[in-house]
């Protein structure tokens, strides 16, 4: 059981497609394990994980194109919540969406969760996977609009200001995003990712205006949540480089302004704090030469451009 928990994990992650074919590839070994659906009063007791771990598979199937196993699954786990279940409605979404052939299969979906939601307005896993939908189908405007809607109804749903901050982003929309973020980060205020990302976006919002007191002042905003960040995990790649590569920026920002605001860093400060991420960046590249960890490879070029 144990082996199979670890198996499902490491294949969810978008980062390790080779763990999730090697877990498809053990398809055939994996359903076979028996199963009960039954609600006889005298039937044996089951397994509430064994449910999840058929919707992990149905899921690593799906990335891994094996859409019969994955059917399996999706029919089992009918079989045991009904096809009204809510959950089960946005698992079928799914797998409809995977196999579609064409733009004309996925507007026929899209119909099918229009009228889902006509009938019940409410219905999450579905409202998700229709902005999912619309925005594959690169239909931004409408995309953005459902997602606004969304929150205007689930208001704490953090991975949901995430999405509507990833949008915004992908149309240089950046003041939206950073709103949605901030949004994001007082629901969950110790999420160093979300910091990271905050602090990036602050810096891109810089980079293609002029230097002004209103762009370092948003720099010092960056380096703030990417000290954040780092302060709620320390060896956060992500979090180092951002502290890095904005410390850098800031101080040139400084260096050419006639005066800064009081929330602004001194220069003394920043390269004390750049010099303590290198430090830090150096460590953490030493440590994991034999890693995977994502970003570590453009961290190292970074600190050895300083």
């Amino acid at each position: 059981m144990a082996t199979i928990k670890t198996d499902l994990d490491r294949g969810l992650q978008l980062s390790n497609p080779a763990a999730a074919l090697h877990l498809s590839q053990q398809a055939s070994t994996l359903l076979t394990k028996p199963y009960s659906s039954s609600i006889l009063p005298f039937a044996a007791p089951e397994d509430p994980d064994q449910w999840i771990e058929y919707e992990q598979l149905f899921l690593v199937f799906l990335r891994t194109d094996d859409d019969k196993s994955a059917h399996l699954c999706l029919d089992r786990l009918t079989d045991r919540f009904g096809p009204a279940n809510e959950r089960i409605m946005g698992l079928r979404g799914l797998y409809q969406e995977a196999t579609a052939r064409d733009t004309a299969a996925l507007e026929v979906i899209l119909k099918d969760y229009n009228k889902i939601l006509s009938e019940n307005a409410v219905n999450v896993p579905i409202l998700k996977r229709r902005i999912a939908l619309l925005r594959s189908m690169n239909k931004y405007e409408e995309s953005v609009s459902a997602l606004v809607d969304y929150l205007e109804a689930f208001p704490t749903d953090a991975e949901a200001w995430c999405e509507l901050a990833d949008l915004y982003q992908s149309n240089a929309m950046s003041a939206q995003a950073i709103f949605s973020l901030e949004e994001a980060l007082l629901i969950t205020p110790n999420a160093w990712n979300l910091h990271a990302r905050l602090g990036e976006i602050l810096y891109i919002s810089t980079t293609s205006g002029d230097r002004s007191i209103s762009s370092t002042q948003t720099l010092a905003r960056s380096v703030k949540h990417f000290l954040r960040s780092l302060e709620l995990c320390d060896d956060y790649v992500r979090g180092l480089y951002g502290l890095i590569k904005t410390a850098s920026e800031l101080i040139r920002h400084i260096q050419t302004e006639q005066s800064t605001g009081d929330d602004v860093p001194s220069i003394s400060t920043l390269e004390e704090l750049r010099s303590l991420a290198i430090q830090k960046a150096e460590k953490l590249i030493q440590s994991q030469q034999s890693s995977q960890l994502d970003g570590l490879v453009s961290l190292k070029k970074l600190v050895q451009q300083r």
